[in-house]
């Protein structure tokens, strides 16, 4: 997807018209990081990453964007017509997408002219942070319900259409079965999967009519949601119109339940089915799911096979946000280092090396400086060299399998919805030995 580099902060250009002026053109390391958990998660999943090389990829500058600010009267001459050959020729080491992370650990790190560095702030925090947040629930509604298929219903509510396209690919790549979202089917080949809506029921003069109606529409796929009027009574229509319907070749496949207590429907439309020959017809529930509710259900043994997880989800309203950060560590072969109450950065190129326990889980991350060898595997990797990729793109079912692999290596208390005391985080001491020599050299 193409898009114009003013989708950032009027700051970014300003700063750059600066930058101009002075010819400050040299090296510069940003880092990208989490300063804070958010008080309900216990660990966050890195993602993002492949849309940030897009954009990187396709970096440039068009003329009518060129001729848009000049019209602005804000900027010169010469630095507007230095922005025509403006592209990234920079380096980019990452976590790999999928990778299990914690605060203060850089997932991302920029090395290139200042400038460049500097333009792409806004854009990059805005991609890393929505698919890492969304990336973080979905992993703990899939937590919350193993084995169970759950399927993005997030859409409609999400705060705009990328980001409801973005909490598809997140989703999915946290171990969701599919996407209701059909321009995610397309765009990264995620399964795609849904019913019918309340309005199609009450269009037909009766259920019985739009039941079939539907079925015979959808012949492979004939899944029914039974709660526009009566629950129960729509289960007992079902399975009136079954034999009916496999008489013309059609299995009804499943039933959706979308209002009211979630947990009683299913038990008595359950024994409905059963009752009426429909023991393999499926059970889906949908209708304000988090990963709270589905522990709620799963550990009252609800008879439901499938779940429909959307507005909690692609907004992730109980933590909404992330207190990420992109920041200046280096600038011409000088350690910087942000001072700032509260905000205080860790100065240098830096490395997250990881250590697991006898039982392959995470044990202790060591954030040291680029250079150093500690034991333990790094996790950040060179993934753009000079604005190229180093390898080709990674599937999203390859990604799939390697976050599903690191979900593994979560302890079992931090593997809880509920909060614990889980800091694996350790500086190391040529870091702190950094932070010395940066503070003598900025006091």
């Amino acid at each position: 997807m193409n898009e114009s580099v003013l989708l950032t902060d009027l700051y970014q250009l300003t700063m750059l018209q600066g930058y101009h002026d002075q010819q400050m053109n040299d090296t510069a390391v940003f880092e990208f990081y989490v300063r804070r958990l958010p008080e309900k998660r216990n660990f966050l999943i890195a993602a993002g990453l492949e849309q940030v090389l897009s954009y990187l990829e396709d970096f440039a500058f068009s003329e009518d964007e060129i001729e848009w600010l000049a019209g602005t009267k804000r900027f010169t001459s010469g630095f507007l017509d230095s922005l025509r050959t403006l592209e990234f020729t920079g380096d980019v080491h990452a976590m790999p997408e999928g990778t299990v992370f914690f605060a203060n650990e850089p997932i991302l790190r920029i090395t290139a002219p200042l400038p460049q560095a500097q333009l792409i702030e806004s854009r990059l925090i805005n991609l890393l942070q929505f698919q890492t947040m969304i990336a973080s629930k979905a992993a703990r509604c899939v937590m919350a319900a193993p084995g169970k298929s759950i399927v993005d219903f997030g859409f409609r509510r999400a705060h705009g259409w990328e980001a409801g396209l973005f909490a598809a690919r997140a989703s999915y790549m946290m171990g969701f079965s599919a996407t209701a979202t059909v321009l995610a089917g397309a765009e990264f080949n995620i399964p795609i999967s849904g019913t019918m809506a309340h309005s199609f029921i009450q269009a037909h003069r009766s259920e019985e009519e739009a039941f079939e109606n539907f079925a015979r529409s959808n012949p492979k796929d004939a899944v029914f949601l039974i709660d526009t009027y009566d629950t129960e009574s729509g289960a007992k229509k079902v399975v009136r119109m079954a034999p009916k319907l496999q008489g013309e070749g059609i299995k009804v496949k499943a039933v959706r339940i979308d209002s009211g207590n979630l947990l009683q429907h299913a038990q008595n439309v359950r024994c409905i089915l059963d009752e009426g020959g429909l023991k393999d017809v499926r059970i889906l529930a949908s209708g304000n799911l988090d990963e709270y509710e589905l522990q709620r259900l799963i550990a009252a043994n609800a008879p439901v096979d499938g779940f429909g997880v959307g507005t909690l989800l692609d907004t992730s309203a109980d933590a909404p946000y992330l207190e990420c950060a992109y920041k200046l560590q280096e600038y011409a072969g000088r350690t910087t280092r942000k001072f700032s109450e509260g905000k205080v950065t860790w100065p240098g190129r830096k490395q997250v090396w990881r250590v697991l326990d006898e039982k392959g889980c995470i044990k202790q991350d060591t954030v040291s400086i680029e250079g150093d060898s500690l034991e333990g595997k790094p996790l950040l990797f060179p993934i753009l060299r000079g604005g190229k990729r180093l390898f080709p793109e990674m599937p999203l079912a390859k990604i799939r399998e390697y976050a599903a692999e690191e979900l593994k290596t979560l302890p079992e208390d931090v593997r809880k919805l509920e909060p614990v005391k889980f800091n694996p985080v350790k500086i190391s001491a040529a870091l702190d030995s950094l932070v010395v020599s940066t503070h003598k050299s900025r006091f």
